[in-house]
């Protein structure tokens, strides 16, 4: 699967839920959802996600959850919280818990979903023919 055409939308909804990971959490902390803010927070994400995409080898297989998606989120919350706290932020605890769990259930779930959704294109179409 290395048609951009195929792939490229999916990498998209990825950094998308990443967006969505820190407006919620700076709604949750009463803070603004300018784009400044909402992508001061998101920024070291998106680099991490970015890396291991593809380190994760997104092109070739988006949908999959083993190895690639688990390589992808968990590189994606590593190197994101390293960035966050290079960039001058902080990583309590609790933070790093809730961004492992929430950046797993976007991640992993959009595999999941994309990947069902794509057997079931796959079978649709072979029952046409």
């Amino acid at each position: 699967m290395r048609n951009p055409r195929k792939w490229l939308p999916l990498l998209v909804i990825d950094l998308l839920l990443v967006i969505i990971f820190a407006m919620l959490g700076r709604r949750s902390h009463a803070e603004g959802l300018d784009i400044a803010g909402t992508l001061s927070t998101a920024g070291p994400f998106l680099i991490a996600l970015l890396v291991f995409s593809g380190i994760g080898l997104m092109w070739r297989h988006p949908n999959r959850i083993w190895p690639n998606g688990v390589t992808t989120w968990i590189g994606t919350v590593a190197l994101g919280l390293i960035l966050r706290v290079l960039f001058g932020a902080t990583a309590a605890g609790p933070f790093i818990i809730v961004a492992t769990l929430v950046l797993g259930i976007f991640l992993l779930g959009r595999r999941l979903i994309s990947g069902l959704l794509a057997r079931r294109k796959v079978r649709s179409a072979g029952a046409v023919n």
